[in-house]
């Protein structure tokens, strides 16, 4: 198979294919809106689940080209700002984890600019102008798929401040408990900001930097099963995490995490690998970072 390969697509700040189409009237952008009760449950819980993003003949083209980019010789790989076959120490627990496929491939690119994802988003960060941050792909393979371990994702973000960021994490196989779906603690965005474990080690790391209180509250976490094309968005402080692939069916998945427009970087360094720096205290923004909606 011939790996397609059209150069770095941070250059286009819009939608490159027909995949998606962008509305153009306040009406066609309203059936995209979440309930009033959706995004309550956001800021209640710090999570809202099942929300349709893609239909079946997109995520199929999505999953085509994530088999090429899993490939570590497509002409694109230089792009990618981590690239881990397996992000585990254990060949016997494989989590492939990546940042940057957004650069690559047209369909990755796009999902960026998909009108459900960039809506939802919108309202859930208060009706705010949506930026980009980076995107995430995680696959478990079957019988056996890693862990990802509790944590909360600010915790790896700090270099970047307000804490004004979103979530979106989106299967592209069904995910089920038996296949390592994702794990939610309710309401432990409320928690404040806990230490950073590392992502794909121990699954109950996070609990030595607890309180008793808070330990308690991890004999409750609720699985989100999700039919691929279905996402969950969450608060960046939500403690969550997903346990081994153990049964006969893959798991994949792709992250798309944006802030608010606003966010400044806190760092001197960089802040995506091969990205030019962006000095502490100076905007997030340029064509690495691009504002995805504005609002209606």
């Amino acid at each position: 198979m011939r790996m397609q390969f059209i150069g770095d697509l941070s250059e286009k700040q819009h939608l490159i294919s027909d995949l998606f189409h962008w509305p153009k009237t306040t009406g066609e952008w309203d059936a995209y809106r979440l309930t009033d009760e959706q995004v309550k449950h956001f800021h209640e819980e710090g999570y809202v689940s099942g929300i349709k993003l893609l239909d079946e003949d997109q995520v199929d083209l999505l999953n085509q080209e994530l088999e090429e980019l899993t490939n570590p010789k497509h002409p694109g790989h230089h792009l990618f700002y981590e690239f881990h076959t397996n992000e585990s120490n254990d060949p016997n627990s494989v989590l492939f984890h990546s940042l940057g496929h957004w650069r690559i491939t047209k369909g990755f690119h796009d999902v960026l600019y998909n009108p459900a994802f960039v809506m939802a988003a919108y309202q859930l960060l208060n009706d705010r102008p949506v930026r980009f941050w980076h995107d995430q792909l995680f696959c478990k393979p079957a019988r056996h798929g890693g862990v990802v371990a509790w944590h909360q994702d600010y915790s790896y973000w700090t270099r970047t401040i307000a804490m004004q960021h979103l979530t979106c994490w989106t299967g592209l196989d069904d995910a089920t408990t038996e296949n390592g779906c994702l794990h939610y603690i309710p309401k432990s965005h409320k928690w404040g900001l806990l230490e950073a474990p590392t992502l794909a080690g121990d699954m109950n790391g996070l609990k030595s930097y607890l309180s008793t209180e808070q330990k308690e509250q991890f004999d409750k976490p609720v699985p989100i099963e999700l039919k691929k094309g279905f996402a969950t968005f969450h608060h960046p402080l939500m403690v969550h995490g997903s346990y081994e692939n153990k049964s006969e069916r893959s798991r994949r998945a792709f992250v798309l995490n944006v802030f608010a427009d606003g966010t400044v970087s806190n760092t001197d360094d960089e802040l995506l690998a091969g990205v030019p720096i962006i000095p502490k205290g100076q905007k997030m923004q340029g064509k690495f970072f691009p504002l995805l909606f504005e609002g209606v």
